[in-house]
């Protein structure tokens, strides 16, 4: 079905007959959000993995898994995953309960400062000397 045919009905006069508007964002953000997700899963399969191999659960033993650079950048990209997970789910609450634009974007702002903070903090702690 086009694009016409959605918005204005098929050729013989069938279907609906409104102008769909709005921000088209849900294919892209339902697919981000399972792209994040199984981000997520298949680190924290990584980590349950380490655990139940692992026998040195003492701060010198978390210290040397996240010495490692590898297991750095795959928690730094899992944190990224989250802070995007989040993002579309918070964005999505914002847009559909709150009805003041003002409101609305104050709040979206709000929730873009918070993720970059968060973001910034990860990074910090994963990369600090």
């Amino acid at each position: 079905m086009t694009e016409n045919e959605i918005a204005y009905g098929d050729a013989h006069g069938v279907g609906p007959k409104r102008l769909v508007v709005g921000a088209h964002y849900g294919m892209r953000d339902w697919l981000a959000q399972r792209v994040t997700a199984i981000v997520m899963a298949t680190y924290t399969v990584i980590l349950l993995a380490l655990f139940l191999t692992g026998k040195d659960f003492s701060y010198e033993g978390w210290a040397g898994l996240f010495a490692m650079q590898w297991f750095k950048t795959a928690t730094f990209v899992t944190f990224m995953a989250l802070f995007y997970h989040v993002w579309v789910g918070v964005r999505d609450i914002w847009m559909d309960y709150v009805k003041s634009v003002a409101l609305r974007l104050t709040l979206q702002i709000a929730t873009i400062l918070w993720l970059i903070g968060c973001a910034g903090w990860a990074a910090q702690i994963l990369w600090r000397a």
